[in-house]
């Protein structure tokens, strides 16, 4: 995909994502996200997009506000299962995460799971090194409600979370 495809990707800094989130929800953020990478391919005349929110027309509406020109979007659930454009982009997103991912799994030195919520060894390292550091790991988004979760079941107490 990447030799016959023009690729753009914003990757945004869990710290970063914790800023925003002081102010703004996540599908807000992501709408904002989508639309810079538009940005970056303009001139386009329709856009595909999974939608983030629960409401596909106010995710199109987010993405939309922060765009100076106006394509056609369209905001659908599911929408890599149904576009053959989305479920590339969904690829190219997911095998950039896992690296990014493996990167830092790299620089730990340790096991950390997939980054996923529900994955067991990902909230296994979580528990383990707020146990062990009393702060959070490199990389780790502090408004994240899985690590939340994790700090109120055990009761941890932590050094430094921004907005907990």
């Amino acid at each position: 995909m990447k030799k016959v495809c023009e690729i753009k990707l914003e990757i945004m800094p869990a710290s970063d994502i914790d800023e925003l989130r002081k102010e703004k929800t996540l599908n807000v953020i992501e709408a904002e996200l989508f639309a810079r990478v538009i940005s970056g391919l303009k001139p386009v005349d329709k856009v595909y997009a999974d939608a983030a929110d629960t409401n596909e027309v106010t995710f199109k509406e987010n993405i939309l506000l922060n765009l100076d020109f106006k394509p056609e979007i369209i905001s659908e659930h599911k929408a890599d299962s149904i576009y053959t454009i989305v479920s590339a982009a969904s690829i190219i997103a997911k095998t950039t995460r896992d690296a990014e991912v493996d990167k830092i799994q790299a620089k730990i030195g340790e096991e950390i799971g997939s980054g996923y919520p529900a994955d067991p060894v990902t909230r296994a390292f979580l528990t383990n090194w707020i146990k062990k550091h009393k702060n959070l790991p490199p990389h780790t988004r502090s408004s994240w409600k899985t690590v939340k979760k994790i700090i109120e079941d055990n009761k941890f107490k932590i050094k430094t979370l921004n907005d907990y």
